[in-house]
């Protein structure tokens, strides 16, 4: 078991280093000019030429590569006559880094991931990240829940009917909501019980988590501005997890041991809830594990239609601006989420089934 989760660790950390590695190429060859935008386009090329060695930009494309590299991780080598924004910025990240050892001019440290500052704030693009990712933690966490409940809930029923009307519903249910892209499904439901409906809802078109007090007394908690997302973002694994659930039962239904169980005289609640629905569950989770790894990386119309202040608004934000790094950090946030969870549904499967781990 421990060389089968080494496995998973190498493999979740050599994809990682092949999105780096594609993120910074795709980035670099951009055009446009960090300087010009920092500087405005009347900069004098003195001012230019500054900004790019502050930046470290005005080195060969390798070194900028490996020094990209060395930025993100833990363990890297610090210069002392480095005058380039990356390593400047780390002198302050050293003050609560660990000192390994030191060659001449050169340190061994660690510290924590370095994602670069934003061109516009001239901010951390780990602090920002940092405020950012809770909301849309929160957000994907929450309706990846309402789709777990809801979705084994109506699938249940469903099997437990069986009948032909009712299986039909079901089937246009599962194929609307995945067919149903979301960006378009936030502004059917923005405009349905946001606007035509508000008077009876009293929910609003747009909002955050928090919002500023209309008496100057600070931020507010508002938690009906969490309904909508919630709900929009979790009908894709709705619909998946009903029809999986649904599938998943009537299969257990025909089992000899769920025959013999009806045989005892248990009663119907008894037999599905104990007996089937507890093997039914193992492809739902299945499901589960990748929607909400979908649902964390691919909230970014949903907060961008209800100005969720999110991982999604920042990317929308970083976009418009050409802010590169916020950019690149927010794609290997997501790339890391992805690949953690992935690594923990693979190590979940090898303590259940050790035929997964000869793999």
């Amino acid at each position: 078991m421990t060389s089968f989760i080494i496995k998973r660790f190498f493999y979740g950390f050599m994809v990682l280093l092949g999105v780096i590695t594609l993120v910074f190429l795709l980035f670099t060859i951009l055009p446009g000019d960090p300087a010009r935008m920092m500087l405005g386009q009347r900069a004098d090329q003195k001012a230019v030429n500054a900004i790019h060695k502050e930046l470290g930009i005005d080195k060969p494309f390798v070194i900028q590569y490996f020094n990209y590299l060395n930025d993100l991780s833990i363990l890297s080598v610090h210069s002392k006559n480095d005058t380039s924004e990356t390593y400047l910025t780390k002198e302050t990240t050293y003050i609560s880094a660990i000192r390994l050892f030191s060659i001449n001019d050169y340190s061994v440290v660690i510290k924590k991931p370095f994602l670069r500052k934003s061109y516009i704030s001239r901010r951390e693009v780990t602090v920002i990240l940092a405020e950012a990712f809770p909301n849309t933690f929160l957000l994907a966490t929450l309706s990846i829940i309402f789709a777990m409940i809801v979705g084994v809930v109506a699938g249940s029923l469903t099997a437990v009917v069986n009948a032909v009307w009712l299986n039909r519903i079901v089937l246009i249910f599962t194929a609307f909501g995945m067919a149903l892209p979301s960006f378009f499904a936030a502004i059917i439901m923005v405009w349905i019980f946001a606007f035509l409906l508000s008077d009876y809802t009293g929910l609003n078109m747009y909002g955050s988590l928090y919002e500023v007090n209309d008496y100057g007394r600070g931020e507010v908690l508002q938690l009906k501005n969490l309904i909508l997302p919630v709900i929009t973002l979790g009908i894709r694994p709705l619909a998946v997890i009903t029809e999986l659930t649904r599938t998943s039962l009537l299969e257990v239904f025909s089992q000899d041991y769920i025959r013999t169980a009806r045989a005892k005289g248990l009663s119907r609640f008894r037999v599905v809830a104990v007996h089937a629905l507890r093997n039914a569950l193992n492809p739902v989770i299945t499901a589960v594990s990748g929607w909400y790894a979908s649902s964390l990386a691919g909230a970014v119309f949903i907060e961008y239609i209800f100005d969720w202040k999110g991982v999604g608004i920042v990317i929308v934000d970083a976009l418009e601006n050409y802010d590169l790094p916020v950019v690149m950090g927010s794609v290997l946030l997501i790339a890391v989420i992805l690949i953690i969870i992935n690594i923990f549904v693979d190590v979940v499967y090898g303590l259940l089934d050790p035929r997964v781990r000869v793999t």
